[in-house]
């Protein structure tokens, strides 16, 4: 196990220098993030970027992400120029030294939640979904006030409202030959350079608004793996974004993945689960904060000689911290701590 910690930049509240005092912290998590989706990368940016992160003493071998243009996802005529481009920053970046590439094919909307600073018991805040408030919304409605969390601020409403209308006609299987169409181009690359592509879940892992998800569970994940049936062409297991339904076995998903050595990256974080598909909270790592067995997904981890990065996903905001939603240093800093004891005790027990 790797572990790592994600990082957003010079402008992150929180600082290289806070990372690297957690015990353990070995690998930096990040991206260039002031270059347009669907752009190359300048070698110069990336080579700051690592200078920073080595100038603490930590490496910089994963980024995430490079994003997927919505052209790509959709199939469009311009398609071929962004996946040249993606190309190419696949082999900028593993000029730099990183090894991992994490990504999602998420239409339009990347990770949803309806409520960013959701009070829990202890006082402390967190993400939240909940189902009946994103029912209240309908991006296709010029009369719906389009703000909710994780949505991208990128587009204004009206390029919103387009881009979802895009996908209205698309199925499922529209979007399958998309993604296959485009790890066909991408995945030689990433072997030709010694990269490993990780695919994010979907989050949460259902569709919303009508549009098509696919990365969404166990039969997904092997029709996806089969794709391109090469090693370097896995996923990045994120509990949070598979645990938020009860159906998925996140456990038994990582026991299997690992085994395949198709686990190249691991998001761990814990969620509620709230009944009758009400929605989910996240929570703090620990398992009895939450619906999944943090030991049960790290010992088919360990046992299945998974060997790759693993980071804390979104924290609580605790002790008065204010900032990135999700991304505080304190909560993630314990949930570091708590994967790496975890890790360490199943270590020794099994020697």
């Amino acid at each position: 196990m790797k572990l790592s910690f994600r990082w957003y930049g010079k402008e992150d509240a929180v600082t290289l220098r806070n990372i690297r005092q957690i015990p353990g912290m070995s690998t930096i998590v990040s991206a260039v993030y002031d270059v347009p989706v669907g752009d190359v990368w300048s070698r110069e940016s990336i080579a700051d970027l690592k200078r920073q992160i080595e100038n603490e003493g930590m490496g910089f071998e994963v980024v995430e992400s490079i994003p997927v243009h919505e052209d790509i996802k959709l199939g469009k005529r311009t398609r071929d120029r962004y996946i040249a481009n993606y190309c190419e920053n696949i082999r900028r970046v593993a000029e730099a030294g990183v090894k991992c590439v994490c990504y999602n094919f998420m239409p339009v909307f990347d990770w949803t939640r309806t409520e960013l600073e959701h009070v829990l018991p202890d006082g402390s805040t967190t993400l939240a979904y909940y189902q009946e408030q994103v029912e209240r919304v309908d991006p296709l409605k010029s009369d719906n006030d389009l703000t909710l969390p994780g949505w991208d601020a990128s587009y204004s409403r009206e390029e919103l409202r387009q881009v979802a209308a895009e996908y209205q006609s698309m199925t499922e299987e529209g979007l399958w030959e998309n993604l296959q169409y485009f790890l066909e181009r991408v995945i030689p690359v990433s072997v030709e350079c010694g990269i490993n592509m990780a695919i994010h879940e979907d989050d949460p892992c259902w569709s919303i608004f009508g549009l098509p998800r696919i990365i969404t569970n166990e039969k997904n994940l092997d029709r996806f793996l089969r794709l391109v049936d090469v090693p370097n062409n896995g996923i990045t297991l994120c509990t949070g974004s598979l645990g938020c339904s009860g159906h998925n076995d996140v456990a038994a998903i990582a026991a299997k993945y690992a085994a395949m050595g198709r686990i190249h990256f691991v998001h761990m974080r814990n969620v509620a689960v709230l009944p009758r598909g009400e929605g989910f909270e996240e929570r703090a790592h620990l398992s009895s904060c939450g619906t999944l067995d943090m030991y049960a997904i790290m010992k088919a981890l360990y046992d299945n000689r998974f060997d790759g990065y693993i980071r804390p996903d979104h924290g609580r905001m605790i002790w008065g911290e204010t900032g990135r939603p999700g991304y505080g240093l304190y909560d993630r800093a314990l949930g570091a701590v708590y994967l790496n004891g975890l890790w360490e005790a199943i270590e020794k027990g099994d020697r």
